[in-house]
C-alpha cells in the first residue's frame, strides 16, 4: 500500500507540473494563432484569450484543468481545432507500435546476448560484440537514425525515406516500420546487453551456481534456469524506469523518419504553444511511465519473493 500511495502522489505531482511547464515556456499561443505580422486590436486579442480560457488567473486555470481531467476531458487544441483526445488517439497507435516492437526486440535480444556474453569467456568474439553494443549505446538515437536513413534509404533505396505506410498493406507497413524499429531496438538492446552482461558476471560467481555445477547440470541449463532469473531483476527495473526515455527517443526517431506519430505532434504543438495538446501528450506519457513502474514492481515481486507485500 505504501508504494501504491507513493505512485499516486507522484502521479499528482507530475500532472501538476505538466500543467505549469507549457505555460512557463517563452512565447504566446495567441501570437502563434494570429501570426507575428498580423496587427490586431486589443479587443480582438482579449476576445480570443477569453475564448481559449487564457484570461483567467493561473490558479483558476489549474483548477479547471483538474476538473476537466476528472471528467476525462483533455480539451480542444488551439492549433488543430479539434478534441485533443481524438488527435492523440490517431497518433498514439503508430507510436505504440514503434515503441512496443522496439521494447520487445530490444529486451529479448539484449537480455539473451548479454547473458551469453557474461557467462562465456571473454574471447575475441565476445569482445567484438561488446564493442559493437558499446558503440551503439554511446550513439544518440537521432544520429543513428540519420546514419541508417542515409545508408539504407537515400544511398541504396532499399527502404522508404518517410512515413508509416503508402498503400496500407501489412507488407507496406512493415517496410516503413523496419528501419525505425531497427534503430530503437538496437539502442535498447545495447543498454540491456550491458546491464545483463554485468549482472550475469556477478551471478556466476555465487555459491548457488557452484552448487549447480557440482550437481552436474549443463552450463546452459545453469544459465537459463538459475542465473538468468536473478540477473534479470536489474533489467526489469531499468526497462520500467526508462519507459519515458524510450518514448522520448522514439519521438526523435519519428521526426527523423518523418513519421506522423506522437513525435511530430509534440514538435508541432511546441511550435504552436498548443497547451492542451502538450498537456494531453505528457499526461499519456506520465501514465505510461507510472503504470510501467507499478507493473515492474509486481513482476519484481513475482521473481523475488523478498519484496512481496510491499506494493
Amino acid at each position: 500500500m505504501k508504494k501504491t500511495a507513493r505512485y499516486l502522489l507522484a502521479l499528482f505531482i507530475i500532472i501538476s507540473i505538466n500543467f505549469f511547464i507549457p505555460r512557463f515556456m517563452p512565447g504566446d499561443p495567441i501570437t502563434n494563432l494570429m501570426g507575428e505580422d498580423y496587427i490586431a486590436s486589443q479587443e480582438s486579442i482579449d476576445a480570443l484569450k477569453t475564448e481559449l480560457g487564457l484570461d483567467k488567473p493561473l490558479l483558476v486555470q489549474y483548477a479547471l484543468y483538474w476538473r476537466d481531467l476528472i471528467r476525462l476531458d483533455l480539451g480542444n487544441s488551439y492549433h488543430f481545432h479539434t478534441e485533443v483526445s481524438k488527435i492523440i488517439a490517431s497518433k498514439l497507435l503508430w507510436t505504440t507500435a514503434l515503441v512496443g516492437l522496439s521494447i520487445l526486440f530490444g529486451t529479448l535480444f539484449g537480455a539473451i546476448l548479454g547473458a551469453f556474453s557474461g557467462w562465456r569467456k571473454n574471447d575475441i568474439k565476445n569482445k567484438s560484440l561488446t564493442s559493437f553494443f558499446l558503440w551503439i549505446y554511446c550513439t544518440p538515437p537521432f544520429f543513428l537514425s540519420l546514419v541508417v536513413l542515409y545508408v539504407f534509404s537515400f544511398r541504396f533505396g532499399i527502404f522508404p525515406l518517410r512515413g508509416f505506410y503508402e498503400t496500407g498493406t501489412f507488407a507496406d507497413i512493415i517496410k516503413h516500420l523496419f528501419l525505425p524499429v531497427l534503430v530503437l531496438s538496437l539502442f535498447l538492446a545495447s543498454r540491456n546487453y550491458m546491464i545483463m552482461r554485468g549482472s550475469v558476471k556477478q551471478e556466476k560467481g555465487k555459491p548457488y551456481i557452484l552448487y549447480a555445477r557440482a550437481k552436474g547440470l549443463l552450463s546452459r541449463n545453469i544459465l537459463f534456469r538459475h542465473a538468468f532469473k536473478n540477473a534479470s531483476l536489474p533489467l526489469i527495473t531499468l526497462v520500467a524506469l526508462d519507459i519515458g526515455f524510450i518514448i522520448s527517443g522514439a519521438l526523435f526517431v519519428e521526426i527523423v523518419f518523418s513519421m506522423n506519430g506522437m513525435g511530430t505532434l509534440i514538435f508541432d504543438a511546441l511550435l504552436a504553444r498548443d497547451y492542451p495538446v502538450l498537456q494531453g501528450i505528457f499526461l499519456v506519457i506520465t501514465v505510461m511511465v507510472v503504470l510501467a513502474n507499478f507493473l515492474a514492481d509486481i513482476v519484481y515481486g513475482i521473481i523475488d519473493p523478498r519484496v512481496r507485500g510491499q506494493i
